[in-house]
């Protein structure tokens, strides 16, 4: 994969959590979403297995675009991939 995506401090937020079993929703841009699986499992391996991670599906237009539905599911953590810096 040619992008940083930063997987190492994906899998240290979810470390934070401290939790037996972090839900965690994956979101990418469609261009990036072919990578999808192998972004699930390198990060299931950093994370030692202590989260399940779902990918969304649906249409992503950026760091803006966080899907309602996404609240009712109760994640825990939400990370939406692109392909520039987010600042905060």
């Amino acid at each position: 994969m040619d992008y940083d995506l930063e997987l190492n401090r994906i899998a240290s937020e979810i470390k934070k959590l401290n939790k037996d079993k972090t839900k965690v929703c994956l979101q990418f841009p469609d261009g990036l979403k072919a990578d999808a699986t192998k972004v699930v499992k390198e990060l299931e391996a950093k994370t030692e297995g202590k989260a399940s991670f779902y990918i969304w599906a649906g249409s992503n237009f950026g760091g803006c675009d966080v899907p309602i539905q996404l609240e009712k599911m109760k994640f825990d953590l939400v990370v939406g991939f692109g392909h520039c810096v987010f600042r905060k």
